[in-house]
């Protein structure tokens, strides 16, 4: 059974990576989505949530039995111990699903895994079990007009959320491969994935490439 190539995607709030894993799954990868397998975990009747209730109280579990991410968010921002407990809790399990995932889609046959990871930077564990590192990258001025137009928080509320992420230049220093998604279409973000996924075995003509 051919490996596949292991592809961490990584980049900022709002940098657009959500929809470049759409667009490499188009082009045939499996896309592995860290921050959607967390979602699952805390939500009614995720394995995360009762464990979350133990360590922070029933107050952080809302009426419908899932974790109540505006509460813990607001913790996390001002008690760095809440945000070390709460990943305390739920990187393991994504860990476990993750792999899960991963498995299945070797044995699927997909030429690429793309592990959809936000804190992939930060994360200590995960450079080694990849082969490269994609990372979508803009400016910070377009981050914060992107998250809050098409949310409900505060020029504040999103610096905090960058704040609380490696930075641009630390992201950019770990990428092997760089899509600089600040000011175009879909279109043209979708010529700039076409051309990048050539070296990860999603093009009728993969380019031949070594890993770092």
């Amino acid at each position: 059974m051919p490996v596949p190539v292991r592809l961490g995607l990584t980049g900022g709030i709002g940098s657009g990576k959500s929809t470049v894993a759409r667009l490499l799954a188009e082009l045939g990868a499996a896309v592995v989505d860290a921050d959607a397998i967390a979602r699952e975990l805390t939500a009614p009747g995720g394995p995360a949530t009762p464990l979350i209730a133990t360590v922070f109280g029933p107050n952080f579990i809302t009426s419908a039995g899932a974790m109540d991410r505006e509460k813990m968010r607001a913790l996390a921002y001002s008690d760095a111990s809440a945000r070390q407990r709460l990943e305390a809790i739920i990187h393991p399990l994504v860990r476990q699903e993750t792999q899960r995932r991963a498995l299945l889609a070797t044995s699927q046959g997909h030429p690429c895994i793309v592990f959809d990871v936000p804190l992939l930077v930060e994360s200590t564990t995960w450079r080694e079990r990849l082969d490269w590192v994609l990372v979508v990258d803009c400016t910070p001025a377009t981050q914060i007009s992107r998250v809050m137009a098409r949310s409900a928080l505060t020029r504040a509320d999103v610096e905090k959320i960058i704040a609380t992420q490696a930075s641009r230049a630390h992201r950019l220093g770990a990428a092997d491969a760089v899509i600089f998604n600040d000011r175009l279409s879909l279109v043209a973000l979708a010529v700039e994935v076409d051309q990048v996924a050539r070296h990860f075995g999603l093009s009728c003509q993969p380019l031949s490439l070594n890993p770092k």
